[in-house]
């Protein structure tokens, strides 16, 4: 039977400006020079991701041939790929992820590199559940990549980005738990006001609870990423037109952030992860672990400091390694990215 032919996406104008109409983005191995034109401009084309501190990463892990090793945030795979190649073939490496729509398409672009069953395991599993990834293994090197992929925030399917109209969802796991639209109907306005300055120091959160829990109240919803701009927007409408602009974009930046920590239980789930991480590493054993905003690197470097002090750990970062300016103006993303390692004492 012919294969029916499938056109390209149209746009209007000389450059395509939605996801879906970024047809060669979402395939680099094709369209390789245009994806590079794109990586040296300081962009991430879109679908992809663009792995941070990664020298700065194996320099930490001192990945070797025929160690066993944990990647708890396998996402585009980045990561992942560079300690596979330190690996040599020799050792295994389990990955692990929530996102089932990524996890699939990461697992194929390893599969082609030539990183099959035999030396990745790629499950689909929450990362606070490091212990039951490999029962009785004790891993020499465990990597921890925190929050949302560039992948995950340019498709407005996903509701991760107020650029663009879609559904209000910030789920991590698509197919579990409830989305942020249902989320904010559970809320009252005093706990969406404590949310928004608990899980990202909103300086208006109280602002910005009033004005989306009036929409319920007045029989209304919010289903969609430029619906809950569009309150952000106009709860900070008392701000000069001078200021405006920047601090509506920084507060949806930070409310967005904070109901996808809520959605996903972010911070519980790194409760979790942090308080097994020192019992499944070997005596010696490497973790490092990427944060991208205070909330986060707060939580790692208490629990750090508690472990080493109870003797789990012979060595911590006692300051956060960070991006270079190089990296920086290569990945704009970067900006916020820490870095903080620790070993597992013997």
């Amino acid at each position: 039977m012919e294969q029916e032919h499938k056109r390209r996406p149209r746009y209007k104008g000389t450059h395509p400006r939605t996801f879906q109409e970024k047809y060669k983005e979402h395939d680099p191995e094709r369209y390789r020079s245009d994806v590079e034109k794109i990586l040296a401009s300081g962009k991430t084309p879109a679908g992809m991701h663009i792995p941070i501190l990664v020298d700065e990463i194996l320099e930490v892990l001192q990945v070797q041939p025929g160690q066993v090793g944990y990647d708890a945030t396998l996402g585009y795979g980045g990561h992942t790929r560079k300690m596979l190649e330190q690996l040599q073939g020799r050792g295994h490496l389990y990955a692990t992820d929530v996102d089932t729509v990524e996890m699939e398409k990461t697992r194929a672009r390893l599969a082609a590199a030539g990183y099959g069953p035999e030396i990745l395991t790629i499950q689909h599993r929450n990362f606070a559940d490091v212990d039951q990834v490999a029962p009785g293994v004790l891993f020499d090197f465990v990597l921890a990549d925190l929050g949302v992929s560039s992948m995950q925030i340019d498709d407005p399917a996903r509701g991760f980005t107020f650029k663009q109209d879609g559904p209000l969802d910030l789920r991590l796991d698509p197919a579990s738990g409830v989305t942020a639209a249902e989320r904010l109907r559970q809320l009252t306005q005093e706990e969406l006001e404590n949310l928004l300055a608990e899980n990202s120091d909103e300086p208006y959160a109280d602002r910005i609870a009033r004005a989306i829990t009036q929409v319920f109240r007045r029989g209304g919803t919010v289903d969609t990423t430029r619906q809950l701009y569009a309150l952000i927007e106009g709860a900070l409408s008392f701000l000069p037109a001078t200021e405006r602009k920047e601090a509506v974009k920084k507060s949806c930046q930070r409310t967005f952030q904070a109901l996808r920590i809520d959605v996903n239980s972010e911070f519980e789930v790194l409760y979790a992860f942090l308080d097994k991480l020192p019992h499944v590493l070997k005596s010696g054993g490497r973790a490092a672990i990427l944060t991208f905003h205070s909330g986060e690197d707060r939580l790692v470097k208490q629990a750090f400091r508690q472990q080493y002090r109870d003797g789990l750990y012979s060595d911590i970062a006692q300051e956060v390694t960070r991006p270079s300016p190089q990296e920086c103006r290569r990945n704009p993303r970067a900006h916020s990215t820490k870095l903080r390692w620790a070993i597992r004492a013997e």
